[in-house]
């Protein structure tokens, strides 16, 4: 599974809120909501992100191994 924790983790660093990158890379709300369900993003939206906060995709999220594997 993909978790955006590390993501979270470096908004709240920046003193970011969810909402306030959203509107900074132009994205919906259901794209913005799939963040706090760990699902997946395309990298376009990766891309905007890792451009605006100037960080690296490692920087967002991480891979957790399933509980079942």
């Amino acid at each position: 599974m993909i978790s955006y924790k590390p993501l979270m983790k470096l908004l709240i660093d920046l003193d970011m809120t969810k909402t306030e990158l959203a509107e900074k890379i132009g994205i919906s709300s259901s794209t913005l909501a799939k963040f706090g369900n760990n699902q997946y993003v395309s990298l376009e939206v990766i891309d905007r992100i890792c451009k605006a906060l100037d960080c690296q995709p490692g920087d967002l999220f991480e891979y957790v191994p399933d509980k079942d594997d």
